[in-house]
Parts: C-alpha cells; sequence; structure tokens
C-alpha cells in the first residue's frame, strides 16, 4: 500500500492476523517454535561435537566429569551463547526461527531489540528451563505467545511479511 499522506502512521513489515486493525502482529505458537529450537540445537551440535572430539578425544564422551577444563566450557558454553545471540543482532532469529519467517521484535514498538534485550533473553532461558521447563511452556497460554525469556527482555516472536 503506497500512500503519499504525511501523516500515516508508518507501516510494520510483521504480518498481521487481520489487517484492518492494523496492531495485532501474527506471533509464532509453541510447536513452531519448538521445531526452530530443535532444529537450532542440531546445528549448534554439529558445530560443537566435532570440535570436543578434536580437542578431548574419544575419552570425551566416556568421562563422568561435568566439564572437562576451559577449552569445554567455552566450545559447550560460550561458543553456543555467542552464535546465538549473534544470529539474534544481525538476524533477529536463529536459523531454525528464518526456516518458518520469523523474526524477534521489541514486544512494545515492533522494532529489532537492543542488545541488552537480546542478553536478557538469553539469559532468561535458565529460569525458563530449571522450572521445569515451565517458562517456555508459558508460551501456550500466553495471548501473545511468550516465554518467560520474552518477558523477561520485553521481546515477541512474529512471523515476517
Amino acid at each position: 500500500m503506497n500512500n503519499d499522506n504525511p501523516y500515516q502512521a508508518p507501516q510494520s513489515n510483521v504480518e498481521h492476523i487481520n489487517p484492518a486493525l492494523g496492531n495485532e502482529p501474527r506471533y509464532m505458537g509453541f510447536w513452531p517454535r519448538v521445531a526452530a529450537s530443535i532444529l537450532d540445537n542440531i546445528l549448534i551440535i554439529l558445530v560443537t561435537l566435532p570440535l570436543l572430539f578434536a580437542v578431548y578425544g574419544r575419552s570425551y564422551f566416556l568421562s563422568d566429569e561435568a566439564i572437562k577444563g576451559p577449552l569445554d566450557f567455552f566450545i559447550s558454553y560460550v561458543l553456543p551463547a555467542l552464535a546465538v545471540i549473534m544470529f539474534w543482532v544481525y538476524k533477529q532469529a536463529t536459523p531454525g526461527k528464518m526456516i518458518f519467517n520469523a523474526k524477534i521484535v521489541d514486544a512494545k514498538t515492533g522494532e529489532k531489540p537492543t542488545t541488552g534485550q537480546w542478553i536478557i533473553r538469553y539469559l532468561g532461558y535458565i529460569p525458563s528451563a530449571i522450572a521445569l521447563g515451565l517458562g517456555f511452556l508459558w508460551v501456550i497460554w500466553d495471548k501473545k505467545k511468550q516465554g518467560w525469556h520474552d518477558k523477561m527482555a520485553g521481546t515477541v516472536v512474529v512471523y515476517q511479511d
């Protein structure tokens, strides 16, 4: 819709359930988010397991130690966190969400979240998971399909046009 009216509100690139309303984005629900998360975790495993094997060998997978050393911590925790946050910063989505043509936006403005919001969102995974996954299941019942990590960061996951 091309309107040269300078007094018209700016148009968002977020897909709406009812364009006549103009204010309600189409939120990504629980099962598509689960599928996207599975895809993202497979990608992370495809990168981290060969690195861990290259550094520690077969014994890494036979050991009972939680963390084998500083490189294990970096490869298993820091590297995935950096990768996810960098995807969010540059693409507003991880590869799993991109497959579903979805992105993460600020819940109030519909715009790109700040770096601080991205970090809070990632750290919000911890309480979301610790509470028996209730923070992730919250997406099922929430009107805006927000998990606890989304609520903490003030973000929502929406489908793009």
